[in-house]
Order: C-alpha cells, then sequence, then structure tokens
C-alpha cells in the first residue's frame, strides 16, 4: 500500500500535463502513487493519462463525467490507497524531493495535520502584483503559530502545496463544494478541529499562473466568496454563540465583507475606523467608534476586515498600544 497518494484533477491540461507528471514521477520518496482523475477533458489529456499509466504503475488514472475539482478531488481520495494525502495541479510542478521533505516534516511533530512549502513561479515566468504579494504573505508564514495567527485573513498555504494525513481530512469532513473555495473550506474545518499547520520553509512547487486558472475566472473564488467562507466558519469556531462583533473598518467593502456574519446570526454592535470623517456617525444605525473610544474591556470580540495592503500591521500595532490582544480580543480577517 503507497504511503502518499498525490491527488491530481485534470481537465483539458494537455500543454503542461506531462511537465507535471514526471516532475511527480522523479520524486525520490518511492513509496506513493499518482490518483490522477479525468474530469471529462476534450483535449488530449485522456491519452497522455493513459500513456504514462501503461508505462508506470504507480500513475492510476480515473475516469468521471465533467464534474467540477471538488467532485474530481473526492473522487481521487475514494481510490487513494495511502494514508497521506497530497495535492498537485496538472499544470505545475515540483523538484524531486518535494514529498520526502514534507513527509520529514509532517512526522516529525505528531501535532501536525497538513503541512505546505514555499511557492515559486515557473521558471521562465515572473508574476503579476497581487499574485506576488500573496505568495510572498503566505511563504513568509512557515510555524504552526504563524499560519494560526493569520489564517482568518486568506488561505495562507497554496493548495497545489498539501500534503495532509488522512484521518486530519476525514475528521474535517474532507472537500465539499459549497459554492465557495474548497481549499479554504477544508483548512478552516480543519483549523476548527484543533489541527495543526505547518510549512516547508523552502520553494517546492513551482505554481503557474495563467489568465484561464479557475482562481481568476470563477466566482467561487472571489471576494465575496471567500468572505462567505470565513463568516460561516467564525459563526462555527472563534464567534460560536456570539451575539454581537465590533467590526474594524467602515468603509464600503469592509461593510460587505462584514455583513455576511449578520446572515449566520452575528449582528455587527459598531465599526472601528481612523477616518475622522467617519468617526462619530451612524453607518446603517451602528455607531463608528475610534479605536481609542472602544470600552475596555472590549463589550464583545472585535474583526480587522480591512483587506488594503500595510492595513494590518497598523491595526495590530494599534490594539497592542491599547491593550487588545490578537486571538482573544480581536481576530484579523482582512
Amino acid at each position: 500500500m503507497p504511503r502518499v497518494s498525490v491527488l491530481l484533477p485534470v481537465r483539458d491540461e494537455e500543454p503542461t500535463l506531462a511537465e507535471a507528471l514526471d516532475s511527480q514521477l522523479a520524486q525520490r520518496e518511492a513509496d506513493f502513487e499518482i490518483v490522477a482523475v479525468d474530469d471529462g477533458s476534450a483535449d488530449a489529456s485522456p491519452s497522455i493519462l493513459d500513456a504514462f499509466a501503461d508505462r508506470d504503475r504507480r500513475v492510476r488514472v480515473v475516469r468521471q463525467e465533467a464534474s467540477g475539482i471538488v467532485a474530481a478531488l473526492q473522487n481521487a481520495v475514494t481510490h487513494a490507497s495511502g494514508d497521506i494525502l497530497a495535492r498537485m495541479d496538472a499544470d505545475d510542478s515540483c523538484p524531486p524531493d518535494r514529498l520526502a521533505k514534507q513527509l520529514a516534516l509532517l512526522r516529525s511533530d505528531p501535532s501536525l495535520g497538513l503541512v505546505g512549502t514555499q511557492v515559486g513561479p515557473m521558471p521562465g515566468e515572473r508574476w503579476g502584483g497581487g499574485w506576488r504579494h500573496y505568495a510572498k504573505w503566505q511563504n513568509a508564514l512557515t510555524t504552526p503559530d504563524a499560519i494560526a495567527r493569520e489564517i482568518w485573513a486568506e488561505c495562507p498555504i497554496a493548495h497545489p502545496s498539501w500534503m495532509m494525513t488522512r484521518a486530519a481530512y476525514d475528521a474535517s469532513g474532507g472537500y465539499r463544494e459549497r459554492g465557495w473555495p474548497e481549499d479554504y473550506d477544508l483548512l478552516l474545518s480543519m483549523h476548527r478541529a484543533g489541527v495543526r499547520f505547518a510549512k516547508v520553509d523552502e520553494v517546492l512547487l513551482r505554481w503557474r499562473d495563467r489568465p484561464d486558472r479557475l482562481s481568476r475566472t470563477d466566482d467561487r473564488y472571489s471576494p465575496d466568496a471567500f468572505a462567505r467562507c470565513k463568516a460561516h466558519h467564525l459563526a462555527r469556531g472563534p464567534l460560536a454563540g456570539v451575539r454581537e462583533v465590533g467590526v474594524w473598518g467602515a468603509g464600503r467593502t469592509t461593510r460587505k465583507r462584514a455583513e455576511h456574519l449578520v446572515v449566520e446570526g452575528i449582528e455587527i454592535a459598531a465599526y472601528v475606523d481612523v477616518d475622522p470623517k467617519k468617526i462619530g456617525h451612524l453607518v446603517h444605525g451602528r455607531p463608528v467608534l475610534a479605536p481609542a473610544d472602544i470600552p475596555r474591556p472590549a463589550p464583545w470580540p472585535m474583526l480587522a476586515y480591512v483587506g488594503s495592503r500595510g492595513a494590518r500591521e497598523q491595526i495590530r500595532a494599534v490594539c497592542r498600544e491599547l491593550g487588545f490582544v490578537e486571538g482573544t480580543d480581536i481576530l484579523i480577517c482582512g
């Protein structure tokens, strides 16, 4: 029985599929299989998969009608033989020691249920500004504490770099189709279940950024979908039983994101902002307070939904100055 099963969903990946498979089959960790799920491809992907499977028994091919990435991942897990599940996309690549180094990290600490890696662009490619800043941010998060601190802001581990225990996967409910990002949903489910995460402090995944990738074109990966996902898990995690919260940021974008909390039954008691033009006014019937005007101890948990670059560090600095404890008094969610 293979120790590691690499889950590889495939839909029309003819230009890059062979490179992805070659990089996986070159792994120095010998005890693995690739479970490739052809999700109704209309190009040459099926024949490429068959050719690899014919010459290397570590490649197992599963067919399904075009049903989407969540169904493909669920199908891959069903057919996987290993007690460790790893992820890979059909347009990415990795060096030969990726699986071995992740396994070593995963086995070094029994409390870990999922480990990722740092990511970099494909050779000869450069990432655009937004993608580059996101990769830099998540690459800096390698320890369990750092990842847990930032987990409500954005997905802190690149999905194609994941390696997780089947026990952690099963205990958190696995991949589900909920109309928002399946990776962030699963990561937050694991976090709520007490799973700890870490990351190999090395670039072990080459991540191809394409204009047609799902994260750029599918509504399930829109900012609004991420906000709905966060609200769902916040209401069932750190805000379980909470009736009211304070929200840092009174701008339109922040208010729109925070309104998903109301859908989950959590009312917004007040907004907190540093803009003098907003402080002292009402927004949808709720007061806008300056940070210094927040009662101490705060009568409700606070969420920082401000997503502009540099805002997280500024809010953290103000909270430290005022004596608010991150993770207890306030969560960074934007």
